[in-house]
Order: structure tokens, then C-alpha cells, then sequence
């Protein structure tokens, strides 16, 4: 409290003595102040006690400095009570549209000082606004107690006190920002005093040759100094420079000397040195600040790229050193980067332009060993709107006479006015996860394969020993329990065959190539559908329901194709609780992606939480314990076939209960995609089969 009491005194003595100077420069011979200090004084006292506790007391020193002052001068104490309230009104208007237009501004609500043009601009629009509201209650308060009035006195009063609120403000809130942030200049170099000095010493004698004789207009040529000051040096020394150029007018004008001396009519003369005090002050602080802004924004751009640039070194040598070709390709076919990785994986062979070359100059099959089509590379897909996932590609050429299969990846860039897009192309080399895992199947091949031949024995021995039995008492213990034993084997041997036919139809999924032709979905559809309904009636169990909507032709494997429907056609058959009929519907649509989207749903017994991926994997059940028999290997074999045609499959909650799966396939009359499908090299063992 102590400290805002003192800083309403230190103001209110600043305000006395702005008072008394703008009453002391009154022309000879009328009643007009040149000058009215005290106007951008008050804006500046009232910005600086905006958050003070007793900032009620700032208005009442004000009216009652203006009262003495301006009776102590001659003025009426009526018209000297008019004075208070254009005063009050004129700081109250500024400082409520500063606080509008510059709320981030210190004295306005903010912190910040005065540093760019908008702000300047924000500043002498409070400023109009201001000693607008002023000359408004001034004037016509004079002309109310007087009874003369004349145009050109409200204009020299809106002139000097806009030109004195824009000069003294822009220095307050420069110098007061920097004294509450207690911001130190850095220290100048030789040269840069030099030219202060210089600067100094030029301003004086240019404004002492201007202003030391009426005979010549040199006032606004003096303009060219305070250029210079705004161009080469700091912005409040801009603004300390144009008050001091603004004070010298002021002193030589009132002193009958400088070019505006010479004018006859005093209210024009006082016109004629505001606005010159004026565009000293605009125009310095709008080049200065322009500056600064260039200066500022040169300085961020410069950072800007210099982080720009340390971070493409980072991301070269991260891309560089990586073990994964990673390729960026323009729409036209030209590369825009490329690592050795790259290069390497394609055994060397480089195009030789910046062009990509046709995929027989790279040496790139298909997995089954046929020519790769142009249209088929992994970037060109992309550019055309496919997601390009894990798509193998065998690599065979002089770099690399023993073949490698390629993983490939490729999404396409975005396009914008700014960006001519493109394809980004990422591929790892797995020949030695392929050759692993073509090993693993070749061998689950020949062990289905092979265990076959002692499970037929096993079975022909069975039927002849239940023909043996069949021949034997029925009432005889020993033949019931070895018909018992009998039914036991035979199950067993059932479980096993189902399983190693699995086994068998899973290689054949994984490894045998595939032959798609166009196939009318439907035609396959109602044969599985015919075949489940005969086995359910021969069974005694409850005959299936079936609803076929819209089903589009598609490109695809016969056998593969026959295989995933009976499959999911089986389980949704088969997972279906007891006494319940089953039902089944199955539907078909062309998704955005140009592929035949299925969709199976039915009311069984539905899928567990968390199951909904992991029954996709081999030997998974998710219903082990509930009495349904399977080996788990059935929608394995269903994600397979249709990851090998390039689709994806999926199986979520039917909402009335039961199960969906959604697969997709290509459409006819297309070629099919890339799939991410078991690739083989001349070295890599096939399964064999029964």
C-alpha cells in the first residue's frame, strides 16, 4: 500500500509539472498551448497504477491538479471542473480500447512490450479514440462558458493531445516494460557506438540548422535523420530520439524560430508542429518496429533451419544405417531417396537413371517364380490407392544368382499444394525366415503323410477284429468289453485322421500354388450350403437354415475357395447349441477398395472375449473345454487362403447373437493382389502330399 501511495505521488508530481509546461507554451498572442504533455502523461500514470489497490485515488489527484493548475492560470473554476472530465474522459477512453485491441501489451493488461506494428497501429487507434473523447468535452465546455468556439481550436486540441499520448506513451510502455522485466541492453560494439555518436551529433545539427532560421522549410527534410536512427539502430533509442526531436520543435517554435515560426495564424502553426512532432514519431517507431519483426522472423527462420537440417542429418544417418531398404518414389516413376540398403537387397542392381526401371531389369518374380507385371510393383499399387502390405517378391539377378525373397511394404505420401506426394517403399529380406519356416511345413507334410499309412492299417484291423466280434455271443462279457475297446480304437483313430487331414489341408493352404480364375461366388456358396444340409438330414441332427443375399463373382482358388467356405460353413454349423437350428446368412459387397467384402454371420454359441484374433492361430480352441470337438487348425487354414489371395479376414460379435466373419477376395476380372504369401527359392524343400 505504502509503495502504491508513492508511486501516486511521483505521478501526480509528473502530471504537475506536464501541466504547467503545457501551459507555459501558449502562443503569443492566443490561448492555445503548443503542447500538452500531460495528456500522454496521464496515459501512462493510469497504465501503470492499473493493478494498484488504491488506484481510486489516481483519479482525484488528477481532477485536483487540473483545477489548480488551470485556475492558478486564469481559467474558470467552472470551465476548470469541464477540463477534469475531457481529461478523465480522454485517459478513460484510451486505456479501454488499449485494453480492447492490446490486451498482451504492458499497461494494457499484459506483459509485453511494444515490439511490433500492430501494436504501434493498436496504439494510435486508442490514441484517436482518445483525443477524440477529449476534444469532444473540451472544447464544446469552452464554447458552453465562453460562448466562442471555433473549428480550429478542437483540432489543435485533438492534435496535440493525440501526438502527445502517441509520443510519451510509446516511450512509456517501451521504457516501462523494460524496467519491469528488468531487461539490461547488451553491450554495443565500437562501431555500433560510433554510429550513436554520430547520430547525436547529426540530429543536433540538423535540427539547429532547420529550426535556427525561419526562412527555410527545412523541417521535414530533418525526417531523413530519424530514417536513419529507425534503420540502423535500437527501437527505444528510436523512440527517446523522436521525443527529444519532438521537444526541440517544440522549444525553436515557441522561441519564434524554425520554419513553422514564419506561419502568421497560430492555430495553424500549432497544426503544423504537432504533425510534425507527429510523423517523427510514426514514422520512426513503424520502420523501427518493422524491423525488429524482419529481424525477428529472419532470426526464427534461420533457426528454424538450422534444427531443419540437424534433423535430416539425424534422419539420413538413422535411414542410412538401417537394415531395411527404405525407397521414396515420385508419382512419375522418379526416386526421390533411397538407402544402401536398398541397393543391396537388390542385389546392386540400380537402374542407372533417376527412373525406376521395369521389374524385369531388377530381376523380381513372383513367389511362384512367374514374371513380376509392371503394374504389380509395390510402389505402383500404392500410388493407385492400395495399402500395400508384407507382399513377397523373389529377387533373382546377377547380384544375386541364388534368389532372395523380399518383404514388401508400400504406402502412399499425401498431396498437397505443397507436397507432389508420391510412395514410400520399405522391404527386409526373410529368404531365411521363408526357407525355415517352408522346412517346418515340408516336414508336418511327410509326418501327416506318412502317419497315414499305419492309421489305415490300424483301421483295417479294426473292421476285421468287429467282424470277428460280430460272429461271437453278444451275451458274452468278454465280447462286450472288447466291442467297448473296439468303439474306443476307432474313435481314437477318427480324431487322428481328422487331425492329420488338418495337418495335410494346412501345408496345401500354406505352400501349394495357387490357380484363381473368375468363380461366381454364388454357384460355390450353394454347393457347400447343399452338401451341409445332406450331411445334417443323414446325421438326424437339425437341418441348417440358410439366407443368401447379394454374392459378387470373385478371382480365386476353386479348391482354396471350396475349402475356407466349408470350414466357416462348418464351425458356424457345428458351434450351435444343442436342440437349436442353425442359421446362417451370407452376403457379399464391393468395399472402397475395389474387393468383394463377405460376410458370414450365424447364432451359435458365439466367440469368448479375447478370442477374436487368436482363434486365427494354429491349434488355438476356443472352446476347449465345452464338449466340441476340432483340432484347432480350421481357421488357420481360413486366414491363410485368404491371405495368399491378398485379403484379410476377421470375426467380431454378431449383434443378435452368435458369430460374424468378414473376409475379402478381388473381384473378377481383376488380377489378384500380392498377398503375403509363402514364397519358395529353388533350394526350399516342398511338403509332399498323400
Amino acid at each position: 500500500m505504502r509503495t502504491s501511495l508513492l508511486r501516486t505521488a511521483v505521478w501526480a508530481l509528473v502530471y504537475l509539472l506536464a501541466t504547467i509546461a503545457g501551459r507555459k507554451s501558449i502562443i503569443d498572442g492566443s490561448s492555445l498551448s503548443l503542447v500538452w504533455p500531460a495528456a500522454g502523461v496521464s496515459v501512462l500514470w493510469f497504465a501503470t497504477q492499473r493493478r494498484s489497490r488504491l488506484r481510486w485515488l489516481d483519479p482525484l489527484a488528477l481532477a485536483a491538479i487540473t483545477v489548480a493548475v488551470n485556475t492558478a492560470t486564469g481559467a474558470a473554476p467552472v470551465l476548470a471542473c469541464w477540463f477534469v472530465v475531457a481529461n478523465l474522459a480522454q485517459v478513460g477512453v484510451f486505456m479501454r480500447v488499449l485494453s480492447r485491441l492490446s490486451p498482451h501489451m504492458w499497461g494494457a493488461g499484459g506483459d509485453e512490450p511494444l515490439s511490433r506494428s500492430a501494436d504501434l497501429w493498436r496504439l494510435m487507434a486508442a490514441t484517436v479514440a482518445g483525443a477524440a473523447a477529449g476534444a469532444l468535452v473540451g472544447p464544446t465546455a469552452i464554447w458552453l462558458t465562453t460562448g466562442r468556439f471555433h473549428w480550429s481550436d478542437g483540432v489543435v486540441w485533438f492534435l496535440r493531445n493525440a501526438v502527445s499520448m502517441l509520443l510519451i506513451g510509446a516511450v512509456g510502455f517501451r521504457l516501462g516494460q523494460h524496467r519491469s522485466t528488468g531487461w539490461r541492453p547488451g553491450r554495443p560494439s565500437a562501431a555500433r557506438l560510433a554510429e550513436y555518436a554520430a547520430l547525436i551529433v547529426g540530429s543536433v545539427a540538423a535540427y539547429g540548422a532547420g529550426f535556427g532560421t525561419k526562412s527555410l522549410p527545412l523541417a521535414f527534410p530533418l525526417l531523413a535523420v530519424t530514417v536513419w536512427a529507425a534503420l540502423r539502430l535500437h527501437t527505444t533509442f528510436v523512440v527517446l530520439h523522436a521525443l527529444c526531436a519532438g521537444t526541440a520543435a517544440v522549444l525553436f517554435t515557441l522561441h519564434d524560430s524554425g520554419p513553422f515560426a514564419a506561419v502568421a495564424s497560430h492555430p495553424v502553426r500549432a497544426l503544423l508542429a504537432q504533425a510534425f512532432i507527429g510523423m517523427v514519431t510514426v514514422l520512426g517507431l513503424s520502420i523501427a518496429l518493422g524491423r525488429d519483426e524482419r529481424d525477428e522472423l529472419l532470426g526464427r527462420l534461420t533457426v528454424a533451419g538450422r534444427e531443419a537440417a540437424s534433423q535430416a542429418r539425424l534422419l539420413t544417418t538413422i535411414v542410412n544405417s538401417m537394415s531395411e531398404g527404405v525407397s521414396v518414389i515420385r508419382p512419375d516413376g522418379r526416386w526421390i531417396m533411397r538407402n544402401p540398403a536398398a541397393v543391396a537387397l537388390m542385389g546392386g542392381v540400380t537402374s542407372g537413371t533417376e527412373t525406376v526401371a521395369r521389374p524385369d531389369h531388377y530381376g523380381l518374380f513372383h513367389p511362384d517364380g512367374t514374371p513380376l507385371p509392371g503394374e504389380e510393383m509395390a510402389y505402383v499399387r500404392a500410388l493407385a490407392g492400395h495399402d500395400v502390405r508384407n507382399q513377397e517378391l523373389l529377387v533373382r539377378n546377377s547380384g544375386v544368382p541364388d534368389g532372395r525373397i523380399l518383404s514388401v511394404s508400400a504406402t502412399r505420401l499425401p498431396t498437397d499444394e505443397t507436397a507432389e506426394g508420391g510412395a514410400v517403399v520399405v522391404f527386409h529380406d526373410v529368404t531365411a525366415e521363408r526357407r525355415h519356416r517352408d522346412e517346418l511345413s515340408s516336414f508336418a507334410g511327410v509326418v501327416a503323410h506318412d502317419l497315414l499309412n499305419p492309421l489305415t492299417t490300424i483301421d483295417g484291423w479294426a473292421e476285421n477284429l468287429g467282424d470277428t466280434l460280430g460272429t461271437m455271443p453278444s451275451d458274452d462279457p468278454a465280447v462286450r468289453d472288447a466291442g467297448d475297446s473296439l468303439v474306443r480304437i476307432t474313435r481314437a483313430s477318427g480324431r487322428m485322421r481328422h487331425l492329420i487331414n488338418d495337418l495335410l489341408a494346412y501345408t496345401t493352404a500354406r505352400n501349394a500354388a495357387i490357380a484363381p480364375v473368375d468363380l461366381a461366388l454364388r454357384d460355390l456358396v450353394v454347393e457347400v450350403t447343399n452338401a451341409r444340409t445332406d450331411l445334417a438330414a443323414a446325421a438326424g441332427t437339425p437341418t441348417p437354415e440358410f439366407a443368401l443375399g447379394r454374392l459378387d463373382a470373385v478371382r480365386a482358388d476353386p479348391v482354396l475357395l471350396r475349402q475356407l467356405l466349408d470350414n466357416l460353413v462348418g464351425n458356424a454349423v457345428k458351434y450351435t447349441a444343442p436342440g437349436i437350428t442353425p442359421r446362417i446368412a451370407i452376403s457379399s459387397r464391393i468395399d472402397q477398395d475395389g474387393m468383394v467384402r463377405v460376410e458370414l454371420s450365424d447364432n451359435g454359441i458365439g466367440i469368448p472375449p479375447g478370442h477374436h484374433d487368436a482363434i486365427f492361430t494354429n491349434f488355438h480352441r476356443a472352446h476347449r473345454t465345452s464338449g466340441y470337438a476340432g483340432t484347432g487348425l480350421g481357421l488357420a487354414i481360413c486366414k491363410r487362403i485368404v491371405e495368399r489371395h491378398g485379403g484379410t479376414i476377421a470375426a467380431s460379435d454378431n449383434p443378435d447373437g452368435g458369430s460374424r466373419f468378414v473376409f475379402t477376395l478381388p473381384t473378377a476380372n481383376t488380377p489378384p493382389r500380392a498377398a503375403a504369401s509363402q514364397t519358395h527359392l529353388p533350394a526350399i524343400a516342398r511338403a509332399r502330399r498323400p
